[in-house]
């Protein structure tokens, strides 16, 4: 687990503890509620960007060049995605390695290749 999902564990469970001290068990129960209420929100914010992405041709966007200004490392999938509208096509890569690529290509033949590293992009280039 990285280092912000630590936060976000440590967050509710402070929550949950702190409404427990204040409340009593209605107070946790409240904490508790609280807590499924923004995972159900990530879930569907996750469900909506690959129903978007999913209606889409699967590794093409409007403009590879325009797209590789708009990225920037540290960005995660689910965000890159947002922004294609599109599910990338994955380029094959050596097993165990801890990076992925993925590409997508628009009708001009520019290719964008996104290089992730435990699902943050790290690099990008665009290929003509």
């Amino acid at each position: 687990m990285n280092g912000a999902a630590w936060l976000g564990w440590a967050l509710a469970a402070i929550a949950i503890a702190l409404g427990y001290a204040r409340f009593g068990w209605q107070g946790a129960v409240l904490g508790i509620t609280i807590v499924v209420f923004w995972l159900l929100l990530q879930f569907s914010r996750a469900m909506r960007v690959m129903r978007i992405a999913g209606q889409s041709p699967v590794g093409q966007v409007d403009n590879a060049v325009m797209l590789n200004a708009r990225l920037k490392p540290g960005l995660r999938l689910i965000d890159i995605l947002k922004l294609t509208r599109s599910l990338g096509e994955r380029v094959a890569m050596d097993e165990g390695a801890d990076t992925e690529q993925w590409r997508w290509a628009d009708s001009g033949g520019a290719q964008l290749i996104v290089t992730f590293r435990r699902g943050r992009c790290v690099a990008h280039e665009v290929r003509r």
